[in-house]
């Protein structure tokens, strides 16, 4: 928790900078919060975050994304919200160099993935899922993957506002949702190579800029 919550809450101001202090008129921040009570942030952390959105410190963070390939042809997309650009990369660039990979060029593998909209919510009882569908079609939904009890609704980076709210005119709670970068060509690995890669997530993640790691993984 003591790396998550700071992640939260920096997700949560970075939102508010972004869109205003306002949930309601701001579903980035919307789902931000969502996703911090999710993972039991408190309401005061919440609020604080927001109040940050207009401080001096939320004004020096800069978002920034770098790339990198790992063993075993793993392609990783990581998005950052730094005050320090030069630590940052600087961390990146040492975690890759010591574990079988390495950085590459803003924009090498920008085609490698695409922006997605991405929304998760469990079956929803008493509803069908080919009527969620054909409703959420409506608010730019372009794939709905079931997997078990789990359903994920997929739709172009652009309409990530109006997704969620035709999920929540559904009157469904949404578990997880926000904006992903999805591997174009997922590649198969073995246990033993996705071991390798996920050290470097491991890594990736720990570190406290980086807000997500994406790869091209199946």
């Amino acid at each position: 928790m003591s790396k998550v919550f700071p992640k939260l809450a920096k997700s949560i101001t970075l939102a508010a900078k972004d869109g205003g202090p306002d949930p309601e008129t701001n579903a980035r921040l919307r789902v931000a919060i969502a996703n911090a009570k999710a993972k039991n942030l408190s309401r005061d952390n919440i609020d604080a975050a927001i109040k940050r959105a207009s401080g001096t410190d939320a004004a020096s963070i800069t978002e920034i994304t770098y790339e990198g390939k790992g063993p075993h042809g793993s392609l990783f997309f990581i998005e950052v919200a730094t005050d320090n650009t030069n630590r940052s990369v600087g961390n990146i660039k040492t975690i890759f160099n010591k574990n079988n990979g390495q950085m590459v060029n803003s924009g090498q593998l920008d085609f490698m993935f695409s922006r997605k909209s991405v929304i998760e919510f469990a079956v929803p009882e008493g509803k069908e899922l080919d009527e969620i569908e054909l409703e959420l079609i409506d608010y730019g939904l372009e794939e709905l993957v079931v997997d078990e009890d789990q359903v994920t609704a997929i739709g172009d980076y652009t309409a990530f506002a109006e997704l969620c709210k035709g999920v929540e005119a559904l009157g469904i709670e949404a578990t997880k949702s926000g904006l992903q970068r999805l591997p174009n060509q997922p590649v198969e690995l073995t246990e033993e190579q996705i071991e390798e890669v996920e050290v470097i997530v491991d890594k990736l993640e720990d570190d406290d800029d980086v807000q997500e790691v994406y790869t091209n993984l199946a």
